[in-house]
């Protein structure tokens, strides 16, 4: 019998192993007749090799695998018959855009880092769920990209495709995605989807507080470029439409579709914490049709998906596709199949609840509590290859946490409380939740389906559900969240001790800003009061004069008050921007007096300020008087320095306070007010 041929030297090593596979699957089958054995000449190579062959096995039909199919798994199963194959994960809590829809001004209270979960947290909970049907992840932020090991991240979480996952999905804002967008899509990534909600770079900066609109543009054209060479990465680039903002833009965002394989998206301006929303803003679905139809009367709807989240429509003629992600006016909670994880370890089962669910402190508790970190997660993985050693044809993804059980005994009971829709537009508007940021980040696609609410168990308060202590579950309060087997609080969790307290101070200690969002708008007015005292009386006499080199005393600390009070927000960090109505600031002459203890000695004149602000607003315009007060002094002061060193500015403060839950106030005094 001849001997094989060995491979050349210098040949690849993956092609030595396919030739090998090759030789092994495809090998000729080989009589077993001793006689015919015996008269059998062998002509090739192949024939003689002396390796088994090993038996090729017929595939088997479609009608056979699907009677063996497993049934999807009961613990993403809700009690509407939903199935949640699609899971999205928030990698961070962290931005590099402001977005006005998304987050607050002032930023957002972020973890510890020992509150977030760990590299090896997100692998683990990932193959849980793969295990129990997700065939689709998505990773969110914050903005995923910021994460430092976004790469190898992506890497482990692509190697579930060999248990199932068959999608690989991410939502960033762009701006550096250009960078690792082929390292990405060797990971294993097969779907892009893109915030940009202007076209305009000056607007841009407008409505995320940041540049970077041609980073974003290009990441847009590498995503299309590496498409050309066969990538194959679903892109959709996602528009939040805000009326007055950048409802003018959907024509050109369309036109984007005409010569390109893109789906925009335009999203309804939805409500979170922070972003001011409220229903004048939303530019609805059926107005925007409206809208585009009068420049493509020819729209024409496609054929959805019965777990698409969009509404989608094409012009005829262009390459790619628009829709519509409808939240606020058409819910889609009948067919949503989605679940989400917070970058702090929370189970969302939907996006516009505000009761979550702790799966990280559970996964802890085989670290005695600590954060698992790599070594203890190849640990687990050690142990868990010696216990498959024992089990043949096991299918289960290699790195299942030890408490899986427990992990799908919460999960399970989640999504079975997972109501049947969310609530309408009035109750989000006034529904405390996450912002945005901290839920999905980078305006991405909302999960319509309901809050999730914990108030219809009825075991015993001593008793367990499937292995969870009931006494820990509580039903859902309006303005709380709901966290299971948590020990950490949030920083934005709100307080019911009635005691005195800095209202723009945390529980925690971090300063945040006041949420004015269930106040009722009323008509508030405030006024404040200052003086600059002079040495001497010369400065007076030279206002009288107007003699100043530098203008009209009077007349420019005027208008520098009038303008500070309309800035009050971009100068004190925590105020909230207020439609201002009126704003009056009047300075008054106070000529020198001669002081009553040496009357040859003639003390120095002075200005008294007095600035009024009024609103019909949610909060007071104290801040925005104290300010026009105190910038108008400071310009007096500014143009009389040069012939008096000593001035002084006092006497700074409130001096009336009209309007809004506390009423009217003198001087620090409520008194009764008379108008009602």
């Amino acid at each position: 019998m001849a001997s094989v041929v060995s491979p050349k030297a210098g040949r690849p090593a993956w092609a030595r192993a396919q030739a090998a596979v090759s030789r092994l699957c495809y090998m000729p089958r080989r009589k077993v007749s001793s006689t015919a054995a015996a008269s059998t000449t062998l002509s090739s190579p192949l024939e003689e090799t002396p390796y088994p062959a090993a038996q090729v096995t017929k595939r088997p039909a479609r009608r056979d695998l699907l009677k063996e199919a497993k049934p999807f798994s009961d613990f993403l199963t809700d009690n509407y018959h939903r199935q949640h194959d699609y899971l999205r994960i928030s990698l961070t809590e962290r931005c590099n855009l402001r977005c006005v829809y998304c987050m607050p001004e002032e930023g957002v209270p972020l973890s510890p880092p020992r509150e977030l979960l760990t590299t090896p947290e997100i692998i683990m909970l990932s193959s849980v769920f793969v295990s129990q049907g997700v065939n689709k992840i998505r990773l969110t932020g914050g903005e995923p990209t910021v994460r430092r090991d976004i790469l190898p991240l992506m890497q482990q979480i692509g190697a579930l495709r060999s248990h199932g996952l068959r999608e690989l999905c991410l939502t960033t804002n762009g701006l550096a995605l250009h960078r690792k967008l082929e390292a990405m899509v060797e990971a294993g990534l097969t779907g892009v989807n893109l915030s940009l909600d202007t076209l305009d770079p000056w607007q841009f900066q407008i409505m995320t507080r940041r540049k970077g609109f041609d980073a974003v543009m290009k990441s847009i054209d590498r995503v299309l470029e590496l498409n050309r060479h066969g990538a194959g990465i679903k892109l959709k680039i996602n528009c939040v439409v805000m009326r007055g903002v950048n409802d003018r833009e959907i024509i050109p965002f369309i036109e984007m579709t005409r010569k390109q394989n893109i789906e925009v998206r335009f999203i309804e301006y939805m409500p979170f914490d922070g972003n001011k929303w409220n229903q004048g803003k939303m530019f609805s679905y059926s107005e925007m049709l409206d809208l585009i139809r009068e420049t493509y009367p020819n729209l024409e709807k496609v054929q959805d998906h019965k777990n698409d989240t969009s509404k989608t429509w094409r012009v005829p003629g262009f390459v790619g596709r628009i829709g519509f992600i409808t939240s606020m006016t058409h819910n889609f909670c009948g067919t949503c199949n989605r679940l989400r994880i917070t970058s702090d370890g929370n189970l969302k089962v939907c996006l516009f609840g505000n009761a979550e669910v702790s799966l990280r402190d559970i996964l802890r508790k085989s670290n005695n509590g600590e954060p698992i970190e790599q070594e203890a997660y190849e640990a687990m993985r050690k142990i868990e290859m010696d216990r498959l050693q024992g089990l043949t044809g096991t299918s289960k993804p290699l790195g299942l946490p030890p408490g899986e059980q427990e992990l799908l005994d919460v999960i399970g009971m989640a999504v079975k409380r997972k109501k049947e829709k969310h609530a309408g537009i009035g109750e989000l508007e006034h529904m405390k939740n996450r912002p945005m940021i901290l839920i999905d980040g980078t305006g991405s696609t909302p999960t319509a389906t309901s809050q999730l609410s914990l108030s219809r168990v009825t075991a015993s308060s001593t008793g367990t559900m499937r292995g969870v202590p009931v006494h820990l579950l509580r039903p859902a309060f309006q303005h709380s969240q709901l966290r299971l087997f948590s020990t950490t609080r949030r920083a934005f969790d709100r307080s019911k001790d009635s005691k005195p307290k800095l209202t723009h101070v945390s529980s925690s200690g971090s300063a945040h800003m006041v949420d004015i969002a269930s106040k009722q708008p009323t008509s508030r007015t405030a006024q404040a009061v200052c003086s600059v005292l002079f040495t001497s009386p010369l400065p007076t006499s030279l206002i009288r004069e107007n003699a100043f080199k530098k203008g009209d005393v009077l007349g420019v600390a005027r208008i520098a008050g009038i303008m500070a009070a309309k800035r009050t927000s971009d100068l004190i960090p925590l105020c909230h921007p207020i439609a201002i109505s009126k704003v009056a600031v009047d300075l008054t002459i106070v000529d020198p007096e001669r002081k009553p203890e040496d009357e040859n000695s003639i003390a120095g004149g002075r200005i008294d300020i007095r600035a009024t602000v009024s609103c019909d607003g949610k909060t007071g315009v104290e801040m925005e008087a104290l300010t026009a007060a105190s910038t108008a002094a400071l310009t007096v002061y500014d143009m009389c320095k040069a012939v008096d060193k000593g001035m002084v500015v006092e006497g700074l403060r409130v001096v009336l306070k009209e309007g809004g839950k506390s009423g009217r106030w003198v001087e620090g005094m409520q008194k009764e007010d008379k108008g009602t």
